[in-house]
This record gives C-alpha cells, sequence and structure tokens, in this order.
C-alpha cells in the first residue's frame, strides 16, 4: 500500500532514488487525503492533499534541478536550490519555486500550487462562511478542491513515467489513488 511509504527515511536529494521516494510519499498522503475525505474529515485531507502536492514539487524540484539552476540568477540561488528547495520546500516559497518550474516547462503549475496553499489555509481555518481566514465557506467546496488537486497530482505524476525510475510500487501506488478517485 502507497501509505507505508510515507513512513519510510527518505534518501538522500543527491541520490538517484530520492525522485521516486517522493513520489511514492505523494500517491502515499494522497491515499490518505481520500481515506480521510471518505471519513468526512475535511480538514485533515485537506493536510494530506497539501502535503501530497508539496511532495510531488519536491520530486519535480530534484528532477529538474539543472534547469532551475541555470534560471537561478546568483551562485547563492543556485546554492539555496540544492540545499533548501529540493529537500525542504518551504511553504513560504512554493508560489516562487512553482513559478521556477512553471520556467522549466510545467505549464499550469502555478495555479495548482495556489490551490494547495489555499488547502492548506482550510486546513487551520476551517471552513469560514465570512471567507477571511480560509477561502473555503464550505466543506464541500473544500473537498472538491481536494478531490480536483489529487486528480492534477495523479496526471502529473503519471505524466513522469518516461522519466524516472518506474517501478512496480510507484505503478501500484498511482493505481490505487486512481482507484479511489474514481469512487
Amino acid at each position: 500500500m502507497a501509505v507505508e511509504a510515507v513512513e519510510r527515511p527518505l534518501p538522500k536529494p543527491s541520490d538517484a532514488a530520492y525522485v521516486e521516494a517522493r513520489l511514492l510519499e505523494a500517491l502515499g498522503e494522497a491515499r490518505l487525503a481520500l481515506e480521510f475525505l471518505e471519513r468526512g474529515l475535511t480538514r485533515n485531507a485537506a493536510c494530506k492533499a497539501f502535503q501530497a502536492w508539496r511532495a510531488l514539487l519536491a520530486a519535480l524540484l530534484r528532477l529538474e534541478l539543472d534547469r532551475l539552476k541555470a534560471l537561478a540568477k546568483t551562485e547563492e540561488e543556485r546554492r539555496w536550490l540544492e540545499a533548501k528547495a529540493v529537500p525542504r520546500v518551504p511553504t513560504t516559497r512554493m508560489k516562487e519555486l512553482s513559478r521556477l518550474l512553471k520556467e522549466a516547462g510545467h505549464e499550469g503549475i502555478t495555479f495548482v500550487t495556489d490551490k494547495a496553499l489555499d488547502l492548506h489555509d482550510y486546513q487551520y481555518h476551517g471552513p469560514d462562511p465570512d471567507a477571511v481566514l480560509s477561502k473555503y465557506t464550505t466543506r464541500g467546496s473544500a473537498a472538491a478542491d481536494v478531490v480536483e488537486l489529487l486528480q492534477e497530482l495523479a496526471r502529473r505524476v503519471e505524466a513522469l513515467r518516461g522519466r524516472v525510475k518506474w517501478g512496480e510500487e510507484l505503478e501500484e501506488a498511482l493505481e490505487e489513488v486512481k482507484r479511489a478517485l474514481a469512487r
């Protein structure tokens, strides 16, 4: 089950297995998010969906690291990308990192990251009828965005099939998420 991948120690970002591990983590978190939605735990589902997207960003940042370093304007930015962005994916820099990934060819990623960040806010504040602390006024609208985010995550993971080491475990994890999304 993909959920077990979340509990494994991560390889070092310099290790070739890092991207695969982060993709497994993304799919494991996605599966947990869908389980939480099935139980009616929308805030928990939003948290897991956000974590799934963040894990996918980590995988993409590592996969595109050479391109991203070429796009960086200073040596300090290049060092930061390698030492902090890839292993940590700071929440406060996710918009900026998504813009870099867009420049590296990942179209539409900035809009999806915005949705993930909105769900991150919802995780803490829940539904807010006044839309002051959260962009979601109802649990239903947050749940719909969790599903949309996870559909996009599954699509993007599947699109990486020819670019990363793709084993049976990754295939099974992806299929498990796709089955859960189809329910």
